[in-house]
Parts: structure tokens; C-alpha cells; sequence
């Protein structure tokens, strides 16, 4: 029996390891559930409260995304036209397979500053005719949701600031290529009105986020592999005994 339990410890020591390491990563998920059903509820408050005015521009280097974030804002002014600067996206939900891009136009605050706006997507057979999108002329009052600077991955292409094509939204980046000073360090998502050109684009888009919120079930997969793992040890352990008796 002491030969058999001394063949069965480092199989325990590696088992113990990995339940251990399964265990935990089971935690992580839900530590991370709890943060994201947070996040989601954070994200429905703010966008169905009524807007509000939009953050004054001598406040916009204390912000931290967190605190505007998917925020319902409202504010006057009039877009820049002439140059426009595009986000490559996929194709929004009923609008065809055809990729495309977001159109962003700088807008001039009647309160002092400048606004990136996000008026919608354009597929790429039509971004070409930069007339055909151009904004409307005039003071005009817009609405939508506030969205702070978007994170890269290792995937993400490299940004074409002298195409004035981006991949992720990086609104001091956009700004600086546009030579535009005083940008808010966010965006506006359009909710309305619409800012369609002559040619009927950029279209509005769903600018409420779809989040995907698998860690529950992310958080079983690893409890169950280590619950699977400790059985097939025991189960190993059994055969052992029985073989070595």
C-alpha cells in the first residue's frame, strides 16, 4: 500500500493543480459576470433616461470614460463639412451584407469646442461620393449616445490617417487628421436627427450595444472540468488500490 500510495502522489499533486487552476478560472467568470450584468444595467439606465446637456468643454480633460459613457446627450451647433472621417464596419442588422463605414463629421458646439459625430454607415460601393454624403448645412440640434475611445487587439489593422480611414474609434486621432483643435475626447453617436446627405447616406444605426454575456456559462465549463477531472483521479486511484491489493 505505501508503493501504491507513493505511485499515487504526483498524479494528486498535478491533479490537485489543475482543479485548483480550473477552479479558479471558474471564479474569474464569475467575478466577471458580475461586472458585465453591472455594466448592462449601468448601460439600459443611461440610455433611456431623457438627454442631457452635453459635458462643457472645460470639463472634457477630467473625464473618464466611465462617467459618459452610452450617456443620452443633446447639443446645438453646425457640422464642418468637407472632410469626413470613416470607421470600417461590418454591415448593420437589415442593411445587406455589404461592408462599410462609419461616417464621422466634426461638429462646431454653439457652446465653444468640437464634436465628432458618428451620423451612420455607408457601404463601401458608396463612400466615394463625398458630395453625395455631405452633412446639412446650418445650426441644428442632435442627439445621441456618448462613446468613449475604442481599445485595439493584436487583430485590429493598422489605421490609414492620411486615407483618413480608421479601424477603432480614436477620436484624438481622428481629430488631429482632420486638423480640428478643442475635439471632445469622445463621440456622439447620432440618434437624430438624420444627417443623410444627397444621396441618402450615412443611415442612422442602433447605437444602443448588443452585449454578449456568455460567463455563466463559461463559469460551469471550468467547474465541470475540474469536478471531472477530481472524479477521473479518484476513479484512477480506485483502480490502483485494486490492482496493487
Amino acid at each position: 500500500m505505501r508503493a501504491g500510495a507513493r505511485a499515487l502522489l504526483w498524479p494528486a499533486v498535478a491533479t490537485a493543480l489543475a482543479c485548483a487552476l480550473l477552479a479558479s478560472l471558474g471564479v474569474w467568470q464569475v467575478r466577471r459576470l458580475g461586472e458585465k450584468e453591472a455594466l448592462i444595467a449601468r448601460v439600459e439606465a443611461r440610455v433611456h433616461l431623457a438627454p442631457n446637456a452635453l459635458p462643457p468643454s472645460e470639463a472634457w480633460s477630467t473625464l473618464a470614460p466611465a462617467d459618459y459613457e452610452f450617456t443620452h446627450a443633446e447639443t446645438s451647433g453646425h457640422y464642418l463639412p468637407g472632410r469626413d472621417a470613416l470607421i470600417f464596419m461590418k454591415p448593420p442588422e437589415g442593411y445587406g451584407l455589404e461592408p462599410g463605414y462609419m461616417v464621422v463629421t466634426p461638429f462646431a458646439l454653439k457652446t465653444g469646442g468640437v464634436l465628432l459625430v458618428e451620423r451612420g454607415f455607408t457601404p463601401v460601393s458608396k463612400i466615394d461620393n463625398a458630395e453625395g454624403r455631405a452633412p446639412p448645412a446650418g445650426e441644428t440640434e442632435i442627439s445621441g449616445l456618448l462613446r468613449a475611445p475604442q481599445m485595439r487587439n493584436p487583430f485590429t489593422p493598422a489605421d490609414s490617417p492620411n486615407r483618413l480611414i480608421w479601424y477603432t474609434r480614436d477620436p484624438a486621432a481622428i481629430a488631429a487628421a482632420l486638423g480640428v483643435g478643442g475635439a471632445a475626447p469622445f463621440t456622439l453617436a447620432l440618434i437624430g436627427p438624420t444627417s443623410a446627405g444627397s444621396n441618402g447616406f450615412p443611415r442612422l444605426v442602433e447605437a444602443t450595444p448588443e452585449f454578449v454575456n456568455n460567463h455563466l456559462s463559461y463559469a460551469f465549463t471550468w467547474f465541470s472540468l475540474a469536478a471531472a477531472l477530481l472524479v477521473i483521479f479518484v476513479l484512477y486511484a480506485r483502480g490502483r488500490s485494486g490492482g496493487a491489493a
